[in-house]
Formats: structure tokens, C-alpha cells, sequence
């Protein structure tokens, strides 16, 4: 048994209807829990996780042996108090970390699915997902939260689903995809599909992988996380261990060095399939057209208390696609709090040491919970 088989699995025995008119059953959903359910299972938060996290956001991943990805914002006394609230966590399917994605065996050729996967989406992802709370008999969770893709799965849970959690923090995320994210994630899914060692998704069943393509993938989308004004403060023009320019093609300066680190520790954690799946759920994701360009009508079912957070110095989900989610939800009389938090760390801000954010996430928590039992 390799290390993934062995992680947490709840196998959904129901059928899934998914959104490109594939159904799916039996299926894997690897996932993490943190804290204690309490006995009246009033203390359940669902956390949901952005493109290339997993269900370990904190502790040692067993798997990388790396920290967990939302290390600074959960476990004992910190924002998302596992002394308080019983977390769950999993896996997208579609992901690379034990739930059913393009790395299963398909039970007709007993082959990896590879390229054969169904095309998913976030709809798809929560539906899933969802079928946890039924394994843990909960019927109403306290939260659901998530930064980034898991931002839209939490604005995509409460509109499936708009009795099932008290409260709900969309973090750096959006509505909808907009041009610009498309047109990057697509830059992406090319460079790893350019990957001749990709074999149109069938690399699985070789002992090669498109190593090189899905590390220029991540090295592009690092960017997108980042800042300006961060990269300046911690590169700037400096050089890599040598005083002077090599006029080559080597790693001149720090920040070429730093992206090609990034995307070579990666590739030894990420499926290159999997990356083009979930970008493509990304993509397609657009809660405003689901109800007809109306997005308030996404919500309007709903009692859930929000409180969306957006960053000042975050270009990929900025804060006027935040206050959209704000506006859609202050037009039907919905109880919603908002907060920019001032940071120059860019997107990756909601998963850093940012003290203004984790205080405000916390506060509402703690304060939403008091009132809530």
C-alpha cells in the first residue's frame, strides 16, 4: 500500500450527477478532520482549499512532510480554533491527494484515467463534498471558509446548499473567472500539454511526467500570487550568488532563482493532470450567469451570516471583484460584513503570517459563535 491509500477516504456510495452530464459513483473523498465534534454537533467547519492545497492545512502533510498549507490561520488558539471548532477538510475530487481524480484507476481499462477524467467543476467539487456531512451527521455546520478557489466553493456551497452553515467567510476570491484568469490559467495548460512527456494525459502509465511543463505552469502562476512591491522588497534586481551578470541564460538574478525552485519542488507534489483539471473547474466557474446574471439570486435562500475579506495589494481576485460579492449580497437585505486588509504580500495574504487578517477572521468566529449558541 503506497502513502496515499492509506489517508482518510469516505467512499460515496450515491450518485453524483456532475455538471458536464457525467455521473459518477463510488467514489473517494480523502479528507482531514481537526478538533472534536461536540456532542450537540453544533462546531463543524468545513474549510474548503484553493488550486494546488489538499486536505492538510496544518500539521505535517504525511505525504510532503511539508506544513500544512493554512498553517498560520488553524489549530490550537489561532484563528480557527481547533480547541473550539471540529474542522474538516478535504480533498477535491479532481485533486491528486487520495479523492477520485485523473490519477484513480479506471475499473474499465485498470488504467489510470489520465486525460479520460470528466471534466468538473466547483459545483461538482461542493456537491461532493457535501456528502461528508452526512457521514459525520451534521446537519448544519457552524462555517464553511475558504481562500481563493475555496472562496468560490464557499459562495457555491451557500447557494447549493443555504441552510447548512450559520455563518460563511469568502476570502480573495470572486464570483466569476474574469478574462484575465482565464487567460492565465490557460498559459499554464499549455506549457504542461506542450510537454512532450505529457502523451496526452497518459503520462501515468509510464515512468515519465511532464515534469517541465508543470513547473513552468506553477512558476507563472506564482507570480499571480505575489505583489509588486513584494517582490521588490524581497528580490529587487539582486543577484544569484555572483557579482556580476554571466550574459546567459542561467539564473541571474534571486527572483529567476526563487521561481525555479517553486516550480521544481512542485512538481514533486502535484499531478500535471490534476492542474489542468482544476484550472479548467476555475475557469468555468461563474455564479452570476448560474442564476442569470443576477447574482444576488444566488443567495436569497439563504440566512447565512458572510463576512468576505479581500487584500489591498491582491491583482488576481482584487477587491472591487470582492465588493461585488458584497453588493450582490447587500441588494436582498443579507447579513454581511466586509473587511480590505492592508497587506503587500498580494494574493498569497490570506495564506501568511498577515496579524490583521487572522485577528479579523478570528474575531468574527468567536463573536459569530457566541451568538450562535
Amino acid at each position: 500500500m503506497n502513502k496515499i491509500d492509506s489517508l482518510k477516504k469516505y467512499i460515496v456510495k450515491d450518485v453524483l450527477k456532475l455538471d458536464c452530464g457525467k455521473e459518477i459513483s463510488n467514489f473517494p473523498i480523502a479528507y482531514e478532520t481537526y478538533g472534536k465534534l461536540n456532542n450537540e454537533k453544533t462546531n463543524g467547519i468545513l474549510i474548503f482549499h484553493a488550486l494546488t492545497g489538499d486536505q492538510f492545512p496544518c500539521g505535517k502533510n504525511p505525504i510532503t512532510n511539508k506544513e500544512g498549507w493554512w498553517s498560520y490561520a488553524l489549530g490550537p488558539s489561532k484563528a480557527i480554533d481547533t480547541n473550539k471548532f471540529f474542522v474538516i477538510s478535504a480533498n477535491v475530487i479532481g485533486g491528486c491527494m487520495g479523492s477520485f481524480g485523473p490519477s484513480s484507476i479506471d475499473p474499465s481499462t485498470n488504467k489510470p484515467y489520465g486525460s479520460n477524467f470528466p471534466v468538473i467543476t466547483i459545483n461538482d467539487m461542493v456537491n461532493a463534498q457535501n456528502f461528508l456531512l452526512d457521514y459525520f451527521k451534521i446537519k448544519k455546520l457552524f462555517a464553511v471558509i475558504g481562500g481563493s478557489m475555496g472562496g468560490m466553493q464557499v459562495l457555491q456551497f451557500i447557494s447549493n446548499f443555504p441552510n447548512k452553515a450559520e455563518v460563511a467567510i469568502p476570502i480573495a476570491c470572486t464570483a466569476s473567472h474574469s478574462a484575465q484568469n482565464i487567460a492565465l490559467n490557460e498559459l499554464g495548460r499549455q506549457a504542461i500539454m506542450a510537454d512532450s512527456e505529457w502523451n496526452k494525459g497518459n503520462y501515468l502509465d509510464t515512468e515519465k511526467s511532464p515534469s517541465k511543463g508543470l513547473a513552468v505552469a506553477r512558476m507563472a502562476a506564482h507570480i499571480t500570487y505575489l505583489s509588486k512591491k513584494g517582490l521588490e522588497e524581497k528580490f529587487g534586481r539582486k543577484l544569484q550568488e555572483r557579482d556580476k551578470i554571466k550574459f546567459g541564460f542561467d539564473a541571474d538574478f534571486q527572483i529567476e532563482s526563487y521561481l525555479r525552485y517553486q516550480g521544481s519542488v512542485f512538481v514533486d507534489r502535484f499531478d500535471a493532470n490534476s492542474y489542468l483539471y482544476i484550472t479548467r473547474a476555475m475557469d468555468y466557474f461563474d455564479l452570476t450567469k448560474q442564476f442569470n446574471g443576477n447574482l444576488s439570486d444566488a443567495f436569497k435562500e439563504s440566512k447565512t451570516k458572510f463576512f468576505v475579506v479581500s487584500f489591498t495589494s491582491d491583482w488576481l481576485y482584487p477587491t472591487t471583484e470582492n465588493r461585488e460579492i458584497v453588493i450582490a449580497l447587500n441588494a436582498i437585505g443579507a447579513d454581511v460584513g466586509f473587511i480590505e486588509i492592508t497587506s503587500d504580500k498580494g494574493h498569497d495574504s490570506f495564506l501568511l503570517d498577515v496579524p490583521d487578517f487572522l485577528n479579523a477572521v478570528k474575531n468574527f468566529l468567536n463573536n459569530s459563535y457566541k451568538k450562535y449558541l
